[in-house]
This record gives C-alpha cells, sequence and structure tokens, in this order.
C-alpha cells in the first residue's frame, strides 16, 4: 500500500467486522494501518475499530457515505489516477452491498484501475448460514422500500421466486414488514429473523412468517438480517376453489386483493383473471 508516481493506485474494497472487532483478518489490520487513503463510510467508526484492534492509521480518511459519494468520486479517482492507493470501507460488512462503494468502484474499474476485494465479513451470508433455509440458491434484495404501496409491490413480485431471499431491515420497520410479508408471500412460509449478528445479544428467531409477525409484533432492537424461504414449487394449475382459498388466505393474514390474487395467479400458473373470477364466484357461493 503506497502512493507512486510510476503506476496507478489500486482501490481496495474491504470487508469490516460486523459486530466482533476479533473478526477483522490480518489483511485488514495492514491495510488500515497502512493505505495512504482511506474512505470510509463512517470516519469515527473505522477509527473506533483501528482502536479495538490497536492499530494506528497513517493515512488520511476521507468521509464516503451516501450523501457525499457521488461528489467524492472525482477527487478519489484523481488520487488513484496519480499513483496513492485508496482503501474503501463501510460500517461494516462489504462496501456496495446496501452501503457506499458503487460509484467509486465503477468509475475506477472504468478508468483501467485496479480494483480488488479484500474479504470478510458479512451479515447476508453469515444470516443464511444459520437460518436453517436452503443455501443452494439466494437473492439478496437489500432494504424494502419505506412506502407500504411500493413495498407490498416489490414483495408481489417477490411471491413467485423461487430462491431463498435475504433482506437487510430496520427494527422499527420490521413488525410491519413481517405483517406484509405474511400477505404477499403466504402467511406459512418459511423464514428466520437474525438479530445482532455476532455481537453480544445475538438472537436467530425461526418460524413462519405469521408466527414471527406474531411473536415480534412488539418489535425488536439492533441490526436486524431477514431471511426468507423461497416459493414452493408449482403444483400445477390449481382448481378455481383452491384459488379462491389461497387468496382468501392471504386476505387473512393482511393482504390486499389485489396483491393477493396477482401472487396466487403467478404462483398457481393460472391467468390473473381467472383467479379474480374464482374469488368472485366463491364469494357468491358464500
Amino acid at each position: 500500500m503506497q502512493r507512486s508516481a510510476d503506476r496507478a493506485g489500486v482501490l481496495t474494497v474491504a470487508a469490516t467486522p460486523i459486530g466482533q472487532p476479533g473478526d477483522a483478518s490480518p489483511r485488514l489490520v495492514a491495510a488500515l494501518a497502512a493505505t495512504p487513503v482511506i474512505a470510509a463510510e463512517d470516519t469515527r467508526r473505522v477509527g473506533r475499530l483501528a482502536a479495538a484492534l490497536g492499530i494506528t492509521m497513517a493515512g488520511r480518511l476521507v468521509s464516503y457515505y451516501d450523501e457525499v459519494e457521488q461528489r467524492r468520486v472525482p477527487a478519489l479517482l484523481a488520487e488513484l489516477q496519480a499513483g496513492t492507493d485508496v482503501l474503501l470501507v463501510s460500517d461494516a460488512g462489504m462496501p456496495g452491498v446496501s452501503d457506499p462503494g458503487y460509484r467509486l468502484v465503477a468509475a475506477a474499474a472504468a478508468a483501467g484501475i485496479r480494483v480488488t476485494p479484500l474479504p470478510g465479513p458479512s451479515a447476508v451470508t453469515a444470516a443464511l448460514a444459520v437460518s436453517g433455509l436452503p443455501t443452494d440458491r439466494f437473492a439478496f434484495e437489500g432494504f424494502l422500500p419505506r412506502r407500504s404501496r411500493e413495498r407490498d409491490r416489490r414483495l408481489a413480485g417477490l411471491a413467485a421466486e423461487p430462491r431463498t431471499l435475504v433482506f437487510f431491515e430496520s427494527p422499527r420497520r420490521l413488525a410491519a414488514t413481517l405483517d406484509a410479508m405474511a400477505g404477499a408471500l403466504g402467511p406459512g412460509r418459511g423464514a428466520a429473523v437474525c438479530r445482532e449478528l455476532t455481537k453480544t445479544h445475538e438472537e436467530v428467531i425461526r418460524g413462519t412468517l405469521a408466527e414471527l409477525a406474531a411473536q415480534l409484533a412488539g418489535g425488536v432492537l439492533g441490526e436486524v438480517t431477514l431471511v426468507v424461504a423461497g416459493a414452493p414449487p408449482a403444483r400445477g394449475a390449481a382448481t378455481p376453489a383452491e384459488a379462491a382459498a389461497a387468496v382468501a388466505e392471504r386476505e387473512q393474514a393482511g393482504a390486499a386483493r389485489k396483491d393477493a390474487i396477482a401472487a396466487v395467479a403467478r404462483q398457481a400458473g393460472l391467468p390473473r383473471r381467472a383467479v379474480y373470477d374464482a374469488v368472485v364466484a366463491s364469494r357468491h357461493r358464500t
């Protein structure tokens, strides 16, 4: 890690511990101690991490959080082109995974700058590993939209996704999110709420979406990673009565009828209109 007028610098994208400082790799310790420029999502946090690791950072700290990310890129790119190595770190885990980083990496790659990863802890793979759900195929969805209408639209689009799904969520919104998931994905879908991974109060709570929504209705504290089972294999076309019953189950769990019909249609392999007609017919019968 050095400055050289004879070559371009190297951008190192480094994972930092998600809880325990002791999870830092020897390579991360060396990079923090020696890299001339450290672009950090929170300069205070990286300072505390360095102190916990017993190292002194000789490099210059540059704040690199969401609100300033775009305008920081030109100066950092100029540093790299002038031969200065840059270390990119986020608050926890890998930069660019629901954290700032993508713009600088893309700009460096486009400019022919070498970009290298320094792997390490990740809340995504840590939660998958302890969830008890299939890990052979998964999709990371990051944070769901905050607005309920946009959130429900996103979830409706994931109702038939067969891969295990991983989300980040605010502890304040977790209860509402679990309710929405039970309605859009089905109340019986398996899931795991992974809270405070690797920290003192680590907790993994497993159950169906309906069970978790009821159990955690009062909310939780700490960082949350939510893992949800993928959609079960389609059984082929459902009968109208089965489709109407599936819609009713989702409505009882809190889903809007329109969203429930769309989800059932995708999962059952039926036209949306056919499911709607089945729901109307079932209402007439009752």
